[in-house]
């Protein structure tokens, strides 16, 4: 199985220090070393980097956790190959354009046997059931609305759709387009708000801890969401089983 992170922010932050635990389970404290990416949105242009060398030896992701990038919206992977090939086609986060927005999608989990119907516009360029259900759900968001809607239409789209990928086998996923980023768990997914007054985090994989309360204003807030969590000394909440959420500013959002 492969491993998310994403972050949900109400002004622009830097991933560094969840990031730098995170690429250890990428081959370090982990076995997730088939490749990884992440993914900034700024505005509505995107940064994408992915490699199929394993995060926690790779150049590149030395390179962003010594250069961190701010976002309001982050998405990232480390990935243990169990459908497709480790090739950099196969790196998540996958990227797609709807509605003259990017979309970015990331995946945790198998999908036994799953070929679903695709049209001309989504079409997978690697041969993971990840990528195809991501072509899929962006094609049946297409059919299900002429143009962007609001996120709570998004998301009770969502909630319609994904029992008919479900019923392939576990998709835990993050989902966003730079307004809102959406995080579904099949199996297992846990998230935490960082917000005023901050206090001091300690990474689980690596030893370093940081302070937010020196780095941060009272405005600033953030959510994150990870497939197991990163710190040692954070309240973490974990998912129902089949729970879908939308975070927007650095919150969950309930949608009736």
């Amino acid at each position: 199985m492969c491993q998310l992170l994403g972050l949900n922010c109400a002004t622009p932050t830097d991933a560094s220090f969840s990031f730098t635990g995170f690429c250890q389970r990428g081959g370090a404290t982990d076995h997730h070393a088939d490749g990884w990416g992440i993914a900034f949105f700024e505005g509505r242009g995107l940064r994408l980097f992915v490699d199929h060398q394993c995060a926690a030896e790779s150049r590149m992701a030395e390179f962003l956790r010594s250069y961190p990038l701010k976002s309001r919206n982050i998405i990232a992977h480390v990935r243990k190959a169990t459908i497709g090939d480790v090739r950099l086609e196969n790196a998540h986060p996958f990227s797609r354009e709807l509605w003259g927005r990017h979309w970015v999608f990331a995946h945790n989990g198998d999908l036994k046997d799953y070929q679903p119907r695709l049209h001309s516009q989504f079409q997978p360029v690697g041969t993971t059931d990840s990528e195809r259900a991501f072509c899929w759900l962006m094609q049946e968001l297409a059919k299900s609305h002429a143009g962007l809607p609001s996120v709570e239409e998004l998301t009770l789209t969502l909630r319609e759709l994904l029992p008919q990928v479900r019923r392939f086998g576990s998709i835990n996923f993050l989902l966003s387009n730079g307004d809102a980023l959406w995080a579904h768990c099949s199996t297992k997914l846990h998230y935490l708000v960082r917000q005023h007054p901050f206090t001091q985090a300690t990474l689980m994989d690596q030893d370093w801890t940081v302070n937010f309360a020196e780095l941060n204003q009272p405005g600033d807030r953030a959510a994150v969401i990870v497939t197991t969590p990163l710190t040692r000394n954070e309240q973490w909440t974990a998912f129902e089983p089949d729970e879908l959420k939308v975070f927007v500013d650095g919150l969950p959002v309930e949608v009736a």
